[in-house]
């Protein structure tokens, strides 16, 4: 952890209706309605208290209003993983739970930890993110459908079944050609569209969850992306536990996405597929090999971005594929 200084940090805890506000250097909490009128006067506020950062946690879009509305009036403002926040309580021994100490833990958190500020998604890239989400909701729910449907032997059932696959099937459809218009008609992720895909194993699915949830793709190294996504292998050295190395937090739906891409390119990507197999040849299990597959593939792509090139076998080859393994 880092030093605190005198530099003044904010924590805001956000529910449906109501934001509540803290500092690091005292007790002192206020609280402001979570609409139009309530963040204007919180950031009215903040303003004039220069913070060093105000910090928020992802509460599902309900954080959306405020962390615009900061970032437009230039306040530094972060929004955080609840998980590593909580954590975070834990360690400084607060287990109790109120909007009033969750806003000073945020506090506390931003002036102890420094997160770091990423840039703001623009409206268009909250517009293809929400329907990127739409779309794997929608997919949850047939894949459940399709389930019970293997499940139940009563006829009737399986014919009203049937019929709501049908439905999802329709809705699922007219979400991915609108998913494909947003992105052919904006200007910049067309092209970015055009390189991703040209990665054998990875299709439009991959690339929409890239636009729409890591606009830092091609902007970082493959050690932070990797880490960004939550693909970077981590130590987990302590006491007689040695040697493994685990995955754990970043960006799950990106990851998931991620994943079904690896499945294919390991069996249809040559670079890919020779780097699974030299894997499992050195007797890494399956997941493991998978998981590097993850990595390697996300760090292809992170450097054709970059370098604004098209898929090439030679190029693919000339990457350092048995670094990290």
């Amino acid at each position: 952890m880092k030093t605190e200084s005198s530099e003044l940090f904010i924590g805001v805890d956000i529910s449906k209706e109501r934001l509540d506000i803290a500092n690091n250097s005292n007790s002192e909490v206020w609280s402001e309605l979570n609409n139009d009128g309530g963040v204007s006067l919180l950031v009215e506020k903040l303003i004039s208290l220069k913070p060093c950062l105000v910090v928020m946690e992802a509460t599902g879009g309900l954080e959306t209003l405020l962390y615009s509305s900061l970032v437009s009036a230039a306040l530094p403002a972060v929004v955080v993983n609840p998980r590593q926040v909580r954590d975070f309580a834990k360690a400084l021994g607060k287990l109790a739970k109120t909007d009033a100490i969750d806003a000073w833990i945020l506090a506390r958190f931003g002036a102890l930890m420094r997160p770091e500020i990423r840039p703001i998604k623009d409206e268009q890239t909250r517009e293809l993110a929400s329907l990127v989400a739409r779309r794997r909701q929608l997919l949850g729910m047939r894949t459940a459908e399709k389930t019970r449907l293997r499940q139940t032997a009563d006829k009737w059932t399986k014919k009203d079944i049937k019929s709501l696959i049908k439905v999802f099937d329709k809705r699922i459809s007219k979400l991915e050609k609108e998913i494909s218009n947003n992105v052919k008609n904006t200007p910049g992720w067309k092209e970015k569209d055009k390189i991703i895909t040209s990665v054998p194993g990875v299709g439009p699915n991959l690339s929409s969850y890239l636009l729409a949830n890591l606009p830092e793709l091609g902007k970082l190294n493959r050690r932070e992306i990797a880490t960004l996504v939550g693909v970077a292998p981590l130590n987990r050295d302590s006491g007689k536990f040695r040697g493994t190395r685990m995955i754990w937090g970043g960006r799950a739906q990106v990851r998931s996405a991620l994943y079904m891409s690896a499945l294919s390119a390991s069996m249809y990507n040559p670079s890919i597929k020779m780097f699974y197999k030299r894997l499992i040849e050195k007797g890494k299990k399956p997941k493991v090999a998978l998981t590097a597959c993850m990595r390697k593939l996300l760090t292809i792509i992170n450097t054709m971005v970059k370098n604004n090139s098209t898929w090439d076998q030679n190029y693919s080859l000339k990457l350092d594929f048995n670094h990290g393994c």
